[in-house]
């Protein structure tokens, strides 16, 4: 699909500053250095304007890099890790990134939708979402304890959609505790990669305010 951002001529990605979404591609792209104009909808009322011109859903992320529109974290993050090969956030062996991809489709599938459904619920109905996260993250407690990041020792597009995730844990009401040390070592070895820490907007920063 082609298409041209009014008036920008390089890369432009338009996020919602508090999106779990955007934030999954704005981690990408602070990862590998890449070059990019983030058009924050939220505080510009014309980039709104111009994203319900490009997005035919009218959703963030959208990403306009020259002639090409993309819309959707996971495709935008496919595309930026091909685009700019380093680092790679993918291992080169297809047993390996089989497994994350496995791994990566069960978080997208079971663990976002109830991280949707806390913020979106009332106090009452979040209990049972949040309940559901709380023990979904700590049965897979095994997986990080094999490496750095999940399932190894390199950074992976799993890591940079678990990140955000993690990050907003105080705000979905869920403490990990002891069972979780292995899982709180990770968020802690994520959220203290400065590629992370630019990667947050001024709204995700006052969610926890220890940042250090």
């Amino acid at each position: 699909m082609s298409v041209q951002a009014r008036g920008r001529s390089t890369m432009a990605l338009y996020s919602s500053s508090e999106s779990i979404e955007c934030h999954r591609v704005r981690f990408v792209l602070a990862e590998k250095g890449i070059n990019v104009e983030i058009v924050d909808i939220d505080a510009d009322p014309s980039a709104a304007e111009d994203l319900a011109e490009l997005n035919p859903y009218n959703e963030t992320p959208t990403l306009v890099d020259r002639d090409l529109l993309l819309y959707d974290a996971g495709v935008i993050n496919d595309y930026l890790d091909e685009r700019y090969p380093h680092p790679p956030l993918m291992p080169v062996d297809p047993v390996s990134r089989a497994r994350l991809r496995l791994v990566h489709y069960r978080i997208l599938r079971d663990w976002y939708p109830l991280a949707r459904e806390i913020v979106s619920a009332t106090p009452k109905k979040a209990e049972k979402p949040r309940k559901q996260l709380k023990e979904s993250i700590l049965a897979a407690n095994e997986l990080f304890k094999m490496g750095d990041f999940l399932l190894g020792d390199e950074l992976s597009l799993v890591d940079c959609t678990l990140g955000p995730l993690f990050w907003r844990l105080p705000i979905y009401g869920i403490d990990l505790g002891k069972p979780g040390t292995a899982i709180q070592a990770y968020i802690q070895r994520l959220i203290s990669r400065n590629s992370f820490k630019a990667s947050l907007t001024m709204a995700e920063r006052e969610l926890i305010l220890d940042i250090s």
